[in-house]
């Protein structure tokens, strides 16, 4: 399976039929190199990926300043240190997996809840360590 079917067919997928699924979804490698993502994914500089990697590497790192992404201020709630980073921002919000090399990052809006994009987000970046990747 290309990394491009992961994003289109796994995270950007139809939650339950009602044609609702995540806003924006990409894999990205630990050094931000786009594996693939979906098209409305948003554009992120080196230095919110490299503010990330360091979150997970010193977790609540990230908690002071907020994560970003495209510019974009997400206030980080809950998460597993050196595995997941939840952000939100009113009824918005992002989740970041990481895996052994790459990082899974979804964008949910107002449709979704924030635990639904922490299963699919997560769902994959857990099968994906499982795999060695």
């Amino acid at each position: 399976m290309s990394w491009q079917q992961y994003v289109d067919e796994h995270l950007m997928c139809d939650i339950d039929g009602q044609g609702i699924h995540l806003t924006a979804a990409a894999i990205i490698d630990h050094d931000s190199i786009v594996w693939a993502q979906s098209s409305a994914f948003p554009a992120f500089t080196l230095e919110e990926i490299t503010a990330i990697m360091n979150d997970f590497a010193e977790p609540s790192s990230l908690a002071p300043t907020g994560l970003f992404l495209d510019g974009v201020k997400y206030m980080v709630i809950q998460g597993e240190p050196g595995a997941v980073i939840r952000g939100k921002k009113g009824t918005v919000g992002a989740t970041v997996k990481k895996t052994n090399q790459a990082l899974i990052i979804g964008i949910y809006n107002k449709l979704l809840t924030a635990g639904q994009c922490n299963m699919i987000v997560e769902r994959l970046g857990d099968y994906l360590i499982d795999q060695g990747l």
